[in-house]
């Protein structure tokens, strides 16, 4: 069965804002920092979720960019079970890496949390979506030096093509002492923007 994907939906996180689809969803002061951010979108979006506060900060930007993003889809609970997520970042774990290694390095305070160490891997983030959608299909997490449009394409495409998932979540979530973006979309046969690496890249980079 040859399923041809489109891109349905999109979303960014990055500098304060919050797009989806190409509308402004929420618009903060950049200066602030990641964590007050993330306290401002989840009031905004009124979500009632509150192991949200619990997790890492990318884990917290995969959610909140994934939440806002399936809120404005039509998606059974048949079609999130075969849902399959890609994702991809730089940096891995590391924002949460330094923080678990500051809690070993601290003479005064040595605790290694089990809290933080849950963390120390990329794919956490991921888990916690599929977690909270119930999404069931396959999932994956890849670190590159920078955003690889032209991978999520081929690598999406290649799980429709063999019957693995009729759709797929993919993106970029990354976040470190510099910043934090995120970018994610899903791939659909319900989607009407060419699924190529030219509008992929285009999304990403008006974002």
């Amino acid at each position: 069965m040859n399923i041809k994907l489109n891109i349905q939906a999109w979303c960014s996180v990055q500098n304060g804002t919050v797009i989806c689809n190409g509308k402004k969803i929420v618009s903060t002061d950049n200066e602030q920092g990641f964590s007050e951010f993330a306290k401002q979108v989840y009031k905004n979006q009124q979500w009632e979720y509150p192991k949200f506060f619990k997790m890492d900060r990318l884990s917290k930007l995969t959610f909140l960019t994934a939440e806002i993003l399936l809120k404005e889809l039509t998606i059974s609970s048949e079609e999130k079970e075969q849902l399959a997520v890609v994702l991809s970042n730089k940096s891995a774990s590391l924002d949460t890496d330094r923080k678990y290694q500051d809690s070993i390095n601290s003479i005064e305070n040595f605790y290694p949390s089990p809290a933080v160490f849950v963390y120390t891997l990329p794919n956490i983030g991921m888990g916690e979506v599929c977690i909270r959608h119930k999404i069931q299909g396959e999932n994956a997490f890849f670190v590159f030096d920078d955003f690889n449009p032209l991978f999520l394409k081929q690598y999406a495409e290649s799980l429709a093509q063999n019957n693995k998932a009729p759709q797929v979540l993919c993106g970029w979530t990354e976040i470190d002492e510099k910043g934090y973006n995120s970018f994610l979309y899903l791939a659909s046969p319900n989607g009407t923007l060419p699924h190529t690496e030219e509008t992929i890249k285009k999304l990403y980079t008006q974002s």
